[in-house]
């Protein structure tokens, strides 16, 4: 490989780049509505020479360069979160700006970016001749993430039957090789009562009380230590080789947690007792943790098992439609999961980079301190598409994406040039660098 013709070439396609990030993001593209940016992808992709162009029944938008049996994908989840409350933006999300350096708009970072990066560095392969024998690229926009993290690569590995070698996450990662991420399921806690007239409210069994009791509980469950004398052991024991054989990864991810989320609650009126209370939980999972282990942490707390069959411990499902009209149905449950230090990919990526760029990472001149301040390779602090690609289907799966973890859902969102070019480069070098 020419690492400086692939540079250049990637520099080249700045203004490209540029100009087909501010298509996408100028059009709405929330979950389930993700329609007009599968279109304009849909039409880049065929500008750019993509072999073959295709948009499967769930809505994802996939393009292929190559005409091997083997396949290395580049995942871009193309759908957004809204804007939020208007009045925090400094312009319009949609209409987005440009700088000379710069990019604005809803989405540029989380994550149109890492289409736009996975689209030309697929170009590049072509350009120069990268693409191993034996092999070809996918590069994909998939739909509903912000809404349910994977669900599209259930739909792709066994609806469409495509299973790729590895696949590498376009997540923005602040220039960094992020190698997994914690886990996460939403969880509901629904608790029986007894309605009767508020002024004799010992006639009736309040569930609000009830709730307050097991909520007690779940905070100090995200709270508490792990000391032998601790009834409720937090969820730090997970961090402790005495309670997880799997503490190493764990301390890498870092802790699980969990929090209310949101409550509910029936009552006759507001001068009654309350006859049902549920609330919602957002657990976040380490290494070592499964929906079976969360789910029967929270029925052996010592309130739920109080209150007996008054409780359910439940896990929530997605059954929402895409922009197809596709439903897909599936557990709210989003494993965690990390590839290993040592893997083939993991070499591969950093060995990519490294090559084009050195052991630093490397940003926009506002961007250096914090970032160089952080090892190369990391994790991840939120949820992505891996939660499918390897935590449900073992598919190695490894993060290197355009923009910043701290733009994705704020307000004023913004990416950077210089990060869909080094993105587009590292892209068209990896598939030479893992076929070796």
């Amino acid at each position: 490989m020419d690492l400086n013709k692939i540079k250049e070439y990637a520099k080249g396609y700045e203004k490209d780049m540029t100009a087909f990030l501010r298509a996408i993001v100028k059009n709405p593209g929330e979950s389930c509505d993700e329609k007009a940016h599968v279109e304009t992808i849909a039409a880049e992709m065929k500008k750019v020479g993509f072999d073959e162009v295709i948009i499967d029944p769930q809505g994802n938008v996939m393009g292929f360069m190559g005409t091997g049996d083997k396949i290395i994908a580049f995942d871009a989840h193309i759908d957004t979160v809204g804007i939020g409350n208007i009045d925090n933006w400094k312009f319009d999300p949609y209409d987005g700006y440009e700088t000379e350096t710069e990019i604005g708009g809803r989405g540029v970072s989380d994550q149109c970016g890492g289409i736009v990066s996975g689209v030309y560095g697929a170009k590049i392969m072509k350009d120069l001749g990268l693409i191993p024998e034996g092999y070809k690229v996918m590069v994909v926009g998939t739909v509903q993430e912000e809404d349910c993290d994977g669900l599209c690569w259930q739909y792709i590995i066994n609806e469409d039957k495509i299973r790729p070698e590895f696949v590498v996450s376009t997540e923005p990662t602040d220039g960094g090789i992020y190698r997994g991420q914690r886990g996460r399921m939403e969880i509901r806690i629904d608790v029986k009562g007894v309605s009767c007239h508020g002024s004799a409210p010992e006639r009736g069994d309040n569930a609000i009380y009830k709730m307050a009791d097991i909520l007690q509980d779940v905070r100090a469950l995200n709270e508490n230590d792990d000391a032998d004398e601790t009834e409720i052991k937090g969820l730090v024991k997970m961090l402790n080789p005495k309670f997880n054989p799997d503490y190493e990864e764990a301390r890498f991810l870092g802790r699980g947690t969990v929090t209310t989320s949101q409550i509910f609650y029936t009552s006759p009126s507001r001068c009654a007792v309350a006859d049902s209370c549920a609330v919602s939980l957002d657990r976040r999972m380490t290494f070592g943790e499964t929906w079976e282990s969360c789910l029967d942490e929270i029925r052996n707390l010592p309130s739920v098992k109080k209150y007996g069959d008054d409780v359910v411990v439940s896990m929530y499902n997605y059954d929402r439609p895409s922009y197809t009209g596709c439903v897909y149905e599936i557990e709210c449950y989003f494993p965690t999961w990390a590839i290993p230090k040592d893997h083939k990919v993991t070499k591969a990526l950093e060995k990519a980079y490294t090559g084009l760029y050195g052991d630093q990472r490397i940003g926009a001149a506002d961007t250096l301190e914090m970032r160089q301040a952080r090892p190369l390779t990391d994790k991840w602090t939120f949820s992505t598409n891996g939660v499918s690609i390897m935590g449900r289907n073992g598919i190695p799966c490894i993060g290197f994406g355009p923009g910043a973890e701290a733009q994705a859902h704020a307000p004023n969102e913004m990416t950077w040039k210089q990060d869909l070019v080094t993105c587009a480069a590292v892209y068209a070098a990896l598939p030479l660098s893992y076929a070796e």
